[in-house]
């Protein structure tokens, strides 16, 4: 399935609040929608939201709006991934705002399916490979970060799995990474976020390949859960990969400066519909948090592995 696809000057986006159970597509007519979207994490993962502006910057440009004023109403639905304000920038830089999106939608596959063949070199027949979050197809147009690089070694017959934590509190992982790896016939297993450390204790993990949402100086911005499984694996000598396009590098800024996202308090105090917290529960919600780059092994590219910087 796309996660978004352009059709009838409107952009049709994969709703992945539904995910595993519905496969319903929102159909955004205007750049509001497209925002709506982004807020609401019917669109998310780094390289997905960056190409989900850039078609809601060709919503405002058809229908007559002011690109300038648009453009800082789009980077305000997400702080933190770079590629949004990457993408909107670029746009703004375009003679064609859809033909600059058509080709950033198309770039961003080749993107991905380079960053897995490179990727794929460092995962051994026979790894159990730990993912945090989903950096996979469903993150991007197609194919997927960390989890093209794990589709990329199965493609080239290395018997490999996948274990999945759950990402709480949206559990990315377990309703968006699982669903992928199956549609892939990928062995896959699901963990809750807090056995990570065990499972790499026993020496049941041979890597861990993450996504990212900013790249900068210092460090990696990730899901937040990150950094506690990137310790883990730091003290029982665990690989840790991050898997990113060039786009979601931020050469300009500390990682420590950036602004991280805070989300709803409902997100922690409810499971779907059920509250888990007595009512007037005070709750703290980062949307992610900062693997220093002295922990992190190297970082895929679509243009090779890169040490952090």
């Amino acid at each position: 399935m796309k996660t978004m696809y352009w059709m009838d000057n409107h952009l049709f986006l994969l709703d992945q609040t539904k995910l595993p159970d519905k496969v319903v597509y929102f159909e955004c007519k205007t750049y509001g929608d497209v925002i709506h979207a982004i807020k609401t994490l019917m669109v998310r993962g780094a390289p997905a939201i960056g190409v989900a502006a850039a078609f809601g910057m060709a919503l405002a440009e058809l229908a007559g709006e002011n690109l300038e004023k648009v453009a800082r109403e789009i980077k305000e639905a997400r702080p933190t991934a770079v590629n949004l304000f990457w993408a909107v920038d670029r746009l703004l830089e375009a003679d064609s705002a859809l033909d600059e999106a058509l080709l950033m939608y198309e770039e961003d596959i080749e993107t991905n399916r380079a960053m897995g063949k490179h990727g794929a070199k460092v995962v051994d027949d026979g790894d159990t490979i730990l993912t945090h979050c989903n950096a996979g197809a469903l993150a991007c147009v197609d194919y997927g970060t960390a989890l093209g690089v794990i589709r990329a070694a199965h493609d080239e017959g290395k018997r490999i799995k996948v274990v999945c934590d759950e990402t709480r509190p949206v559990c990315q992982g377990a309703r968006l990474s699982v669903f992928e790896m199956q549609q892939e016939d990928i062995p896959v297993k699901l963990i809750v976020d807090s056995a990570a450390g065990r499972l790499m204790q026993e020496g049941k993990i041979n890597k861990v390949i993450i996504g990212a949402d900013r790249v900068a100086k210092g460090g990696v911005a990730n899901k937040i859960g990150s950094l506690m499984v990137a310790l883990a694996a730091k003290r029982f000598k665990v690989p840790f990969y991050v898997a990113a396009p060039k786009s979601t590098f931020d050469y300009e800024n500390s990682i420590y400066d950036i602004e991280i996202e805070e989300r709803d308090p409902d997100e922690v105090l409810y499971f779907g519909e059920c509250r888990v917290a007595p009512e007037g529960t005070e709750v703290e919600n980062p949307a992610f948090d900062v693997v220093p780059s002295d922990i992190i092994t190297g970082i895929i590219t679509e243009d090779g592995i890169l040490e952090p910087f």
